[in-house]
């Protein structure tokens, strides 16, 4: 009985979060359906994308759920859910990626996300002891930064959509962002990644001087791109290289 019980322990240490029967499982429907796009999934994606230096596992996670939840894409959800949490990816982490989309994606495709993430919390017991407070102490803001960025702003939007302005000043960038849970090169790196999911280039160059602002490198920028292409396609990831481009080109070096 003992060597039972010890065998089943030993076993339960062995089965990886994102479990095997669910990974065969996606393994077995491409092959009846796309053999090809298994043989890419297996032999590319996983096998080389995953493992490319220039962007920790930690990371391709983050930039695959902002991907996900920017496209409402609930198919993959829970394995990414999963893949993220095994990656080093708090609970607290995930719940703030979450929050931070519903306003660069939108509260519909957050609420996807939530039901997805609540089933993988669940299984993984994972309480709310481990997620962030509604209502936490936040992070010191740089006045002379959003003061600028606000008056920016308030110059150029003020009198077309004055409510829209204000939100922005007084709930994203003196609230939401502040949010000490994720930290602030993770949300940028977080909404650039959203930004190139929804094709929104437009607002690229100052998320992504701020993210490199933040501590983003301009190799794992590149990279950033480079990883989206495989899941929000080549088009969407080209658009943003020229983008990239001009940002890199007109940082100080």
């Amino acid at each position: 009985m003992k060597f039972i019980a010890a065998a089943i322990a030993a076993l339960s240490l062995m089965i990886p979060s994102v479990s095997q029967a669910e990974r065969s499982k996606m393994q077995k429907d491409m092959r009846m359906v796309a053999p090809a796009l298994e043989k890419y999934t297996q032999g590319t994606l996983l096998g080389d994308v995953w493992k490319r230096p220039d962007l920790s596992a930690r990371d391709r996670s983050i930039v695959t759920l902002a991907a996900l939840i920017a496209r409402n894409q609930i198919v993959e959800m829970h394995f990414h859910l999963n893949l993220a949490l095994d990656n080093g990816v708090k609970p607290a982490e995930i719940s703030e990626i979450i929050t931070h989309l519903a306003f660069y994606s939108g509260w519909s495709n957050a609420m996807s996300a939530v039901a997805a993430a609540k089933d993988v919390f669940a299984a993984r017991t994972i309480g709310t002891d481990q997620l962030p407070q509604a209502s936490p102490q936040l992070l010191p803001l740089n006045e002379a930064v959003e003061t600028q960025r606000a008056t920016r702003v308030e110059q150029q939007f003020g009198a077309v959509a004055s409510g829209i302005v204000q939100y922005t000043t007084d709930i994203l960038f003196r609230d939401l962002w502040l949010r000490p849970d994720l930290a602030p090169r993770d949300r940028s790196l977080v909404t650039v990644s959203t930004l190139i999911a929804s094709g929104q280039v437009a607002q690229m160059p100052y998320h992504l001087n701020r993210a490199m602002d933040n501590g983003l490198t301009q190799a794992q920028a590149a990279e950033v791109i480079t990883h989206l292409a495989f899941y929000v396609g080549w088009p969407n990831a080209f658009s943003a290289l020229p983008v990239a481009r001009e940002v890199f080109e007109k940082r100080p070096h």
